[in-house]
């Protein structure tokens, strides 16, 4: 009998137990929420005051947006190792490449700290514009080895009933850590100024508390001990490749998930150069407007993992898709009399509700994708979601790169970025068809 199979026979009757009540007592899940918050609001905090201090980069020209190269090197280890990662997470204990992955962003933290040493004493040089990009290159490699096992480990140690309400509490929890991590990048970046070395002291300490949550998963045995490292484990998999052929609507949510991901680093620089460049705020108040969309999106994926339940809930999804498109669309134009048609105070309420349509959507998705490949190869297959993800964010930074261009050109503000963005998610809601699917029991429709 699978593992599947045998936590499905387990699972309790529903009604018997809540979902989220049984979740609550399960000290490995616990753990892993934890985990997974302290790396997600370590990251934020290190990523977004890079992605602040690069939206005006002196240069011989003037100030240039840059956020893209931090956007490039950050994404681009997740191309070069995500296939390696995932047969690691596949040949060994998903639980043991975690607790390597976290006791790595403990270096790269610490590195990072020296980084900051060295802009408190030379200030934004671009020589050291190149040292960080470098840094957010470890960090990008760091993550890449941490996803397909933060992934892969929830379907080996939660029964199937129970992963939409897991999915939606971890989701929820992140971008909680996501809304704290990026208000606090602007708060240090605003308050610290050339002694941001005390930020870099605090996300080694956050690194090291992670590690120690790390250690508190419950143990799950290797998927695969006997799996051959062969040249195509440095990209998709011949086996992920050969699965992915037969299961057409894993396939498809594969690339969904990569334009998805796409769609949303761009909303990410967007806000950024919005706030900073549009409406005239600091990096304190920009960083707030970041940090609205992830209130959104804790709220939307706590909807999303109750509503579905048991199932992968398709209606849930297309509403985010559909109110991802509409908002997006709503935070583009320009106003007449003012900086932009909404207005700050509209602004966030339009970017609450942007987030909350995000996570009404990459809850079904993420559970279909964590849950339809087969145990042996569902690291691999999660590491080659990771790659096409990232795929997605590099290419983000090419097109806002290019739309900013074109938009300097026709004068029209930053904020029209978000009309290419809901292009991407338009165009998923409109051609995007999956099937409803009882994850107990694996019954669709």
């Amino acid at each position: 009998m699978s593992q599947e199979s045998a936590l499905s026979a387990d699972a309790p009757a529903h009604g018997e137990v809540k979902p989220n009540a049984e979740l609550a007592r399960d000290r490995g899940f616990v753990a892993h929420v934890v985990t997974q918050f302290l790396g997600a609001f370590n990251d934020n905090v290190f990523k977004q005051i890079l992605l602040l201090m690069f939206v005006a980069i002196p240069t011989a020209n003037g100030d240039a947006d840059m956020q893209w190269v931090a956007t490039f090197f950050f994404a681009l280890p997740f191309i070069l190792f995500s296939g390696f990662a995932g047969y690691l997470s596949d040949r060994h204990s998903k639980r043991r490449v975690i607790i390597a992955s976290k006791l790595a962003e403990v270096g790269v933290m610490a590195i990072g700290m020296g980084g900051f040493i060295i802009y408190g004493q030379t200030g934004l040089t671009m020589g050291l514009v190149i040292c960080l990009a470098a840094i957010l290159f470890l960090m990008g490699a760091q993550s890449a080895f941490f996803g397909p096992g933060k992934y892969g480990i929830l379907p080996e140690m939660m029964k199937p009933h129970l992963l939409p309400a897991a999915n939606g509490f971890v989701l929820m929890t992140t971008f909680l850590a996501i809304i704290f991590g990026t208000a606090l990048a602007g708060e240090l970046l605003q308050s610290l100024r050339n002694q941001l070395w005390i930020a870099g002291l605090v996300c080694v300490g956050i690194g090291l508390a992670g590690t120690a949550t790390s250690c508190m998963l419950r143990p799950v045995r290797p998927a695969f001990p006997k799996l051959k490292l062969n040249i195509s484990h440095f990209g998709i998999p011949r086996e992920v490749r050969s699965y992915l052929k037969n299961d057409r609507p894993l396939f498809h949510a594969i690339v969904v998930s990569s334009l998805f991901w796409m769609a949303a680093s761009l909303v990410v620089m967007t806000v950024n150069a919005f706030g900073k460049e549009q409406l005239g705020l600091d990096n304190r108040w920009t960083a707030r407007l970041n940090a609205s969309v992830s209130i959104g999106i804790a709220a939307g994926s706590f909807i999303a993992g109750t509503i579905s339940k048991s199932r992968f809930h398709t209606g849930v999804m297309k509403t985010g898709a559909w109110g991802l498109a509409i908002c997006l669309v709503l935070l583009a134009p320009p106003g007449w009399n003012s900086e932009h048609l909404l207005g700050f105070r509209l602004s966030i309420v339009a970017l609450i509700a942007l987030g909350m349509f995000t996570g009404m959507f990459a809850v079904p998705l993420q559970v279909f994708i964590q849950t339809s490949p087969p145990q042996e190869i569902r690291g691999r297959t999660l590491a080659t979601q990771n790659l096409l993800n990232w795929i997605g964010i590099m290419l983000s930074a090419a097109i806002y790169v290019a739309t900013g261009r074109l938009l300097d050109l026709v004068g029209l503000p930053p904020s029209m970025v978000f009309a290419t963005t809901a292009l991407i998610m338009g165009s998923i809601a409109l051609f995007y068809r999956p099937v409803d699917a009882n994850l107990a029991t694996g019954e669709t429709g």
